[in-house]
């Protein structure tokens, strides 16, 4: 990547500290407002008549004279630049606005202006025959910036991969494009959620047909791609294929008190692990509220909370990773004195069951027969979570109960679970209020370890790659840590989002 596309790519992720005046409020001169395009704010846009002089004219009122940024967002779906001649009090510039790939594309251009105290006329005039782009807004700086990392994090990764090279179907790759779609959710960006699509079929053909067989819990996660798809698309080979994971919850194998199994596989039947609440069971709920609700998943998604709960709960509020219910007949790290459990509170593994939480609280109704036990596990969660915070960095070790082991390190996927989850309690009112600054600061913890590179893309590091369970603290601590690791970018966009707020 050139100087200059880098540079390009730094500024489109960042985010003015700003006011904005939308273009469908100013005066518009030998134009329209459409709303046929997506992706736009406010009401709808203004889309230029094909002739020069066409033009769309904002008031601005200043207390002082002030240099200022003016940042115009724009679509042009052609492959002609259409360049615009902006005038500040009638000093006029001219600004390039090349096509953007399509109409529901949206792009920023800037411009440095000074503003007179009082009040200020802002007019963009198309000067070609092709008239000017489609523009959605102007956005007048304060001279301050802040990077929206969503936004950085999302344009880094479909950046450096495809839809097709992005990964296979699995946890890590439906936890990224989960995060990926609450980004879209907020900027209603097309191509965030194109990207997700073209990834997702990949996988789904024309008729919902999915080559997939769902005997772990990790392979289940990636059906919340599905559900946001059906939803937001309509499209019912989505719904067909999602409905193939909640047909296998049918008769997916339990333990005696019927927590669903991690896995199928030999060496895994009979073992419950706190990451597997959020493969499967925020799944279930949402099929539950956006596809057919029944009994089933009205009940079970609570029911599984409370079973992994019970078996994995340590008398310090945290959980141990896992419990194997036959005792170790296959499992080298069980612990029959510790409940049959790995002994071990790996981080991640509690961040997983924390999310799980609350996200299935974001469904349940208010009178369900289970919410009350869901808000206690979290009323357990969050001091624990809290007790064990660094004060140093204000995340979690991998290990979180071995916070003094010059071993041990803070990871950040975990941080942002734990980040997450807290301050969704808060504003929930799960908790007290007081862990808001527990949640500040975990948030503060794991911006510090996200970055730009010389590249302009996002860097993010100390996240664990995947983890199995054992009973040694070294093998937590030796764990790889690839930078941009998908643990870590899904679990940074899901707390960005909730605490961005």
């Amino acid at each position: 990547m050139s100087r200059i596309a880098a540079a390009a790519l730094a500024m489109s992720l960042m985010a003015q500290s700003s006011v904005l005046y939308e273009a469908e409020n100013a005066t518009i001169v030998q134009g329209v407002v459409e709303s046929n395009h997506a992706g736009y704010t406010g009401t709808g846009f203004v889309n230029y008549d094909n002739v020069a002089g066409s033009s769309v004219q904002w008031t601005i009122s200043s207390t002082e004279e002030r240099p200022v940024t003016l940042v115009v967002r724009y679509a042009n779906g052609t492959t002609a630049n259409r360049p615009l001649s902006i005038s500040v009090n009638g000093a006029a510039t001219t600004v390039d606005f090349p096509g953007t790939g399509a109409w529901t594309t949206w792009r920023t251009a800037t411009l440095a202006a000074t503003l007179n105290a009082g009040t200020n006329t802002v007019t963009a005039t198309a000067t070609t025959a092709n008239g000017g782009p489609n523009v959605d807004s102007l956005s007048v700086d304060d001279g301050t910036t802040q990077t929206d990392w969503s936004v950085a994090v999302v344009e880094s990764t479909m950046a450096r991969a495809t839809p097709t090279t992005l990964g296979g179907w699995g946890y890590t790759t439906g936890l990224y494009l989960w995060g990926q779609y609450l980004v879209w959710q907020r900027t209603h960006d097309a191509r965030y959620l194109n990207y997700i699509k073209a990834w997702a079929d990949r996988f789904v053909d024309a008729s919902g047909n999915i080559s997939n067989s769902f005997n772990n819990l990790d392979s289940m996660q990636a059906g919340n791609v599905l559900l946001a798809l059906y939803k937001e698309t309509g499209q019912t080979r989505y719904r067909t294929a999602a409905a193939k994971i909640r047909t296998r919850l049918n008769t997916y194998p339990r333990t005696s008190d019927g927590g669903w199994w991690h896995s199928t596989s030999d060496s895994r039947q009979g073992q419950l692990w706190a990451d597997g609440v959020f493969m499967v069971n925020p799944f279930l709920a949402r099929y539950g509220a956006w596809v057919q609700s029944d009994s089933f998943t009205q009940t079970e998604p609570a029911k599984q909370l409370e079973v992994y709960f019970s078996h994995l709960r340590r008398t310090n509020g945290l959980l141990y990773h896992a419990y194997d219910e036959p005792g170790g007949l296959t499992a080298s790290w069980v612990k029959p004195a510790l409940g049959n459990t790995n002994g071990i509170s790996w981080c991640r593994a509690i961040g997983w069951f924390g999310m799980a939480t609350v996200d299935i609280l974001d469904i349940l109704p208010a009178n369900h027969p289970r919410r009350a036990a869901l808000i206690d596990m979290l009323r357990t969660l969050v001091p624990a979570y809290a007790s064990f915070q660094d004060p140093a960095s204000g995340r979690w070790f991998q290990v979180v109960t071995e916070g003094t082991n010059t071993s041990n390190w803070t990871e950040t996927s975990c941080s942002a679970m734990y980040t997450y989850t807290i301050d969704k309690s808060v504003e929930k009112g799960y908790v007290d209020a007081s862990y808001q600054v527990n949640a500040d600061r975990g948030y503060q913890g794991v911006l510090a370890k996200v970055s730009l590179g010389s590249d302009g893309r996002t860097n993010i590091v100390d996240i664990s790659e995947g983890t199995n369970v054992d009973d040694v603290l070294s093998y937590y601590f030796g764990r790889a840590r690839p930078v941009n690791d998908f643990h870590g970018l899904g679990a940074f966009l899901i707390m960005n989002e909730q605490l961005r707020r």
